[in-house]
């Protein structure tokens, strides 16, 4: 099954759209897509990281800068999403993303002065 027709089979049943939804209108089925696509994607992440020679921490650390701002922008998203638990959780999303992308451009930025030739 393609990732987009996860994710929009699973905005359909949290929706009650779906004809198998039921009375309670699916949304269990979509929280548990949901959380099992989040413990897999913690799972790949902590994979590749522990994959990652030391030396190359760093300067990926730029990289992964790109990945948390769109992670910003989907926190963002599910804060506005409504209701007290997904404004929560999207709250507490923006500010943990916000936190990883700063340190992320200071130790970036200290990496690049340390490599700087000095004068």
């Amino acid at each position: 099954m393609s990732w987009t027709l996860m994710l929009a089979t699973a905005a359909t049943q949290s929706a009650g759209t779906h004809p198998a939804a039921g009375p309670a209108g699916g949304t269990g089925l979509a929280l548990t897509m949901a959380v099992t696509i989040f413990v897999l994607s913690m799972l790949l992440g902590l994979e590749v990281i522990t994959k990652v020679p030391t030396q190359l921490h760093t300067p990926l650390m730029s990289g992964s800068n790109a990945i948390s701002g769109i992670t910003i922008i989907g926190a963002i998203l599910a804060a506005g999403a409504g209701g007290w638990l997904g404004g929560t959780f999207g709250a507490l999303a923006v500010v943990a993303a916000m936190i990883n992308v700063v340190g992320g451009y200071l130790v970036t930025d200290r990496m690049v002065r340390m490599f700087k030739v000095r004068r």
